[in-house]
């Protein structure tokens, strides 16, 4: 049955419309968007996808076909943070809700049935997704005007002071903004992007996710550990953000921070910004795979500097170099989730096979190996 009927059989009438948003891999840039950095996502295809209607009554009422439960009915007006916990998975969708009547705006209730494609705990943004669609939905439905940025950022709100992760703003941003056949280049300090082309079939490549199946959650205190770090950091170096800081003058910087994590962390984000800086260049020279090495010296600053990765995603990295990738690394949060690698064509499968060897070798469950194809975002069905 299809999310309109899911809906129509919940709720006893047909949805007002259809919308999805996907979820995204970052190919470079991380720990770098809550510093005002660079960032380049690419959306998938693996979409949340929402049935939504309005109501004016003042109810929100959420069901998820890929949750145990039945729906969950809330009153708008009661929506509070401090209770967030207590709406469980609902806290995404409801969190948008909020967001957006702190923001002035007048969403009355609405009815929504959610099903999601994006794998969820492996670092792909499911939640983002989850967002981004409830936000274009209303957007559309209650005619409140807002851009596609201005909904990334209520539905980043959602996740930060509603859900209380505090993720910055890539996710949301390339759910709603990237665009088919192209990866989205973000200055996350005012937000202004450039779609830059990415078509490696044309250059003989392909872009691997591979899924370690190991789940990861940002709450559990060590993404904020790390952000505390680099706020601190920055406040020792004298600017508004670790952007400020650069890559030329990163040693001397260095210098000047007395605490060994706190230098170990802008180190990682100011090197990081300098990758995507010369990732951007060599696409827009259309040499994509001189950005191997560029991703496999990413995942090296993520394991040794900050400290993010896990034995299944440094497995991924050596396994599939090993085997005649051109480069790879972890991506997203860290401590689980999912890797890239870059690799020729011909060479994919054999680079796939080489990797689930190594997972079956090491005792670890088979991962989950698919192209990353750059998809379209946020949109009415």
């Amino acid at each position: 049955m299809s999310v309109a009927g899911e809906f129509e059989a919940l709720y006893g009438a047909a949805p007002e419309g259809v919308w999805a948003a996907p979820g995204r891999v970052n190919l470079i840039g991380e720990y770098t968007d809550f510093n005002d950095g660079f960032v380049m996502p690419l959306a998938l295809p693996h979409t949340a996808v929402a049935a939504v209607s309005r109501r004016a009554d003042g109810v929100l009422r959420v069901h998820s076909a890929d949750v145990e439960g039945g729906v969950v009915r809330l009153d708008v007006a009661a929506l509070d943070p401090r209770t967030a916990a207590d709406a469980g998975w609902a806290a995404y969708p409801a969190g948008v809700v909020w967001a957006l009547r702190e923001a002035g705006h007048p969403v009355t209730g609405a009815d929504v049935h959610l099903a999601s494609t994006v794998p969820t705990g492996a670092g792909l943004s499911s939640s983002a997704a989850l967002e981004v669609v409830t936000a274009l939905a209303l957007n559309d439905l209650f005619g409140l005007g807002l851009s596609r940025p201005e909904l990334a950022v209520l539905a980043q709100r959602a996740e930060n002071a509603f859900v209380g992760v505090p993720c910055g703003v890539m996710d949301q941003m390339a759910s709603a903004c990237a665009i088919e056949g192209h990866a989205l280049f973000l200055d996350t300090r005012d937000l202004s992007y450039r779609q830059v082309p990415f078509d490696l079939a044309a250059q003989g490549l392909r872009l691997l996710v591979v899924d370690t199946r190991v789940k990861h959650a940002l709450g559990d205190g060590a993404y904020a550990e790390r952000r505390a770090g680099c706020e601190a950091g920055a406040r020792a170096l004298g600017v508004r953000a670790l952007r400020e800081v650069p890559y030329v003058q990163l040693p001397d910087s260095l210098a000047r921070l007395s605490e060994e994590s706190v230098r170990r962390y802008v180190r990682h984000v100011v090197s990081d910004n300098h990758r995507v800086e010369r990732t951007i260049a060599l696409l827009d020279a259309g040499d994509a795979a001189a950005v191997g090495p560029v991703l496999t010296e990413g995942h090296a600053s993520l394991r040794d500097d900050l400290r993010v990765s896990c034995p299944e995603l440094d497995l991924v990295v050596e396994a599939a170099n090993a085997a005649g990738a051109l480069g790879a690394r972890m991506t997203g949060g860290g401590f689980g989730g999912s890797a890239v690698v870059l690799v020729p064509e011909e060479r994919a499968e054999s680079v796939a096979a080489a990797v689930e060897k190594a997972f079956a070798g090491a005792g670890f469950a088979a991962p989950g190996i698919f192209p990353a194809v750059p998809s379209a975002g946020a949109r009415r069905e």
